[in-house]
C-alpha cells in the first residue's frame, strides 16, 4: 500500500462516527453486519450511516453485499492488515543500531 491510501484509510477513521461503525464491523467478524442493524445500534439516521460507510468503502476499509434486500457490511481486513503493519514495521528500528 502507498503512504498516499494508508494516510486515506486514517483520515476516514479519524472521524468518531466512522470509527465507531469500524468498530462494530470488526467486532462482527467475516459475516458483516447489516445496515439496519448499524443504523439501530449505533442510532444514526440513514443518510448520515450513508455518508459514513461511503467514506469508509472509498477509503478501501470496508465492502458491501446484498442478500436479497438486505445489505452487508464488512471489514476488508487485508487492508486493515496493512494499515496496522504500516505502523508496526519499523517500530523500534532506530534502537537497534
Amino acid at each position: 500500500m502507498t503512504t498516499e491510501e494508508i494516510a486515506k484509510a486514517f483520515k476516514e477513521l479519524g472521524h468518531a462516527t466512522r470509527l465507531l461503525v469500524f468498530k462494530r464491523l470488526v467486532k462482527a467478524g467475516e459475516k458483516g453486519v447489516s445496515v439496519g442493524t448499524l443504523k439501530d445500534e449505533l442510532d444514526i439516521p440513514n443518510s448520515t450511516l450513508s455518508h459514513h460507510i461511503s467514506s469508509l468503502v472509498s477509503a478501501g476499509l470496508i465492502k458491501q453485499r446484498r442478500e436479497g434486500r438486505v445489505l452487508y457490511c464488512t471489514v476488508e481486513y487485508e487492508k486493515l492488515l496493512s494499515v496496522i503493519s504500516f505502523l508496526q514495521d519499523e517500530c523500534c528500528i532506530d534502537e537497534m543500531e
